[in-house]
């Protein structure tokens, strides 16, 4: 393990961290509110990132290395990322003040606050600010800003970027990099006009589009998106959420102007039939509720969209939904969106690949002597990414579990003990009654706060990293 190198990443990447602060401190000078909490902040971040860049490191950088650093990156960041919020005042402790910068890192959206709408300005500007962040990925945006970091940087990509198959848009990783952010930041920018436009003043534009953009999910009122009480901005949303959980490769491919290749994603077909069948049978379901099916429609647009998606908005209480509805926004958590997008979950191409592992072996017991292949998007898929595939779901499942039984400890609900869990690995935000939409997490323990804390980065990072970093193997020099 070349440490040396990966705690020089590790700094730069601080040294990252410490710059975006300057954005939601200038946010806090306009409005006039106390810069300190962000000063503080950005000077220990900055001083931790030169001492660490400062190292001398040879240049051998492999795929252990890449798994490694994305793993210690992201705890580093979610820790550093929690000083605005601690040097702030208005969290509880520090514990609370890691678990809703984790949350905002990771995209996860869950809260331990009973009320944001107290909070500074600038609080808000960087609880938002840190889901546009983390969306497209923290080390991605080192790779775009910083290119020259002297390793392979195509194995941290390979370690922070959802999805079974990655592979670089353009020969460089950097310019890659470059590209994802580009259509990331323009999709934003689109966002946010489309939000003043719908009714929003400027500010909850700008925070509501980062929290889109990233599937994030923290909003600036309580009540969330439902506070509004505007279809137009639901509409605007729901459409939005579903843009972002998109591959971020089709886009690049449409720039190219390959539309039908684009159009032809196995992925994004099923995505889109997953989609449409779920919104129709809620609709269905929930009708008696709101009484015109248009405004059921509506409704369970939107929440389908937040779900499946992994962003977490509201805009009414589907806790409240019958109970088929609740099971089918369950297992939406657990599917997610589409690989490369900024979206959580075990992501649509793992179900597709599954889906299609138990027909091949359906078609093999049938026809013994037949050979079978899954193929993707036309092209067979290689047995060890299917290999990898199926102990990533075994992985994902098991920790699942795992994380259950320690959250259990706490004593609540099988409800709300277990949607809280899947909430979190799937980096989804709100579960099911006392974590509900109108619910928050600040009515667990401490103890289990971290362990969710941890779900969501095992959950982000789709679980190897983790599993790597807190590897025996890991830590032994060869």
């Amino acid at each position: 393990m070349n440490f040396k190198l990966v705690f020089k990443l590790a700094g730069k990447t601080l040294l990252v961290a410490a710059a975006c602060m300057v954005l939601p401190l200038l946010v806090t000078l306009l409005y006039r509110e106390d810069p300190m909490p962000f000063l503080s902040a950005m000077g220990i971040t900055a001083l931790a990132g030169l001492l660490l860049s400062l190292l001398r490191a040879d240049t051998r950088f492999n795929s252990r290395e890449g798994f490694f650093s994305a793993g210690l990156i992201w705890l580093l960041v979610g820790f550093f990322g929690a000083l605005p919020f601690q040097f702030s005042g208005y969290f509880p402790s520090f514990v609370d003040c890691l678990f809703e910068s984790i949350s905002g890192f990771t995209t996860t959206g869950a809260s331990i606050l009973t009320a944001v709408e107290p909070l500074p300005k600038g609080i808000l500007f960087w609880r938002s600010f840190i889901h546009w962040l983390g969306g497209m990925g923290i080390l991605v945006l080192t790779i775009a800003l910083l290119p020259s970091l002297g390793a392979r940087t195509l194995h941290v990509m390979k370690a922070e970027s959802p999805g079974p198959i990655i592979s670089k848009l353009v020969p460089k990783s950097s310019q890659s990099s470059k590209i994802l952010y580009g259509i990331y930041l323009v999709l934003t920018v689109l966002v946010i006009l489309a939000l003043r436009a719908a009714g929003m003043d400027w500010f909850d534009s700008v925070t509501h589009a980062f929290a889109t953009a990233g599937t994030g999910g923290f909003s600036t009122r309580n009540l969330s998106v439902g506070a509004y009480q505007s279809p137009a901005v639901e509409i605007v949303l729901g459409i939005a959420m579903l843009l972002f959980s998109v591959n971020f490769a089709l886009y690049f491919l449409i720039l190219c102007g390959k539309w039908r290749q684009a159009l032809r994603s196995d992925e994004l077909r099923f995505f889109a039939s997953v989609v449409g069948g779920s919104v129709l049978l809620i609709a269905c379901n929930i009708q008696s509720m709101y009484g015109s099916f248009l405004t059921s429609l509506r409704h369970a647009f939107f929440q389908v969209s937040s779900i499946i998606s992994t962003t977490g908005f509201s805009s009414v209480d589907f806790d409240l939904w019958p109970e088929f509805s609740r099971a089918l926004l369950v297992i939406l958590m657990f599917c997610g969106a589409c690989a490369g997008s900024t979206g959580g979950g075990v992501k649509c191409s793992r179900v597709l690949l599954l889906l299609k592992c138990i027909g091949r072996e359906i078609r093999q017991i049938l026809h013994p002597r037949s050979v079978n292949v899954v193929r993707l998007d036309g092209r067979v898929v290689d047995e060890k990414i299917l290999h990898t595939v199926m102990i990533f779901l075994g992985s994902y499942m098991l920790i699942t579990f795992g994380a259950t039984l320690l959250v259990a400890l706490d004593n609540f609900s099988f409800g709300t003990t277990f949607t809280a869990v899947v909430a979190c690995i799937g980096n989804i935000g709100p579960g099911l009654e006392l974590v509900g939409p109108m619910g928050n997490f600040s009515i667990f323990s401490p103890l289990t706060k971290l362990v969710l804390s941890l779900c969501m980065i095992v959950g982000r990072l789709e679980v190897f990293p983790i599993l790597v970093l807190f590897s025996k193997n890991a830590w032994q020099r060869v």
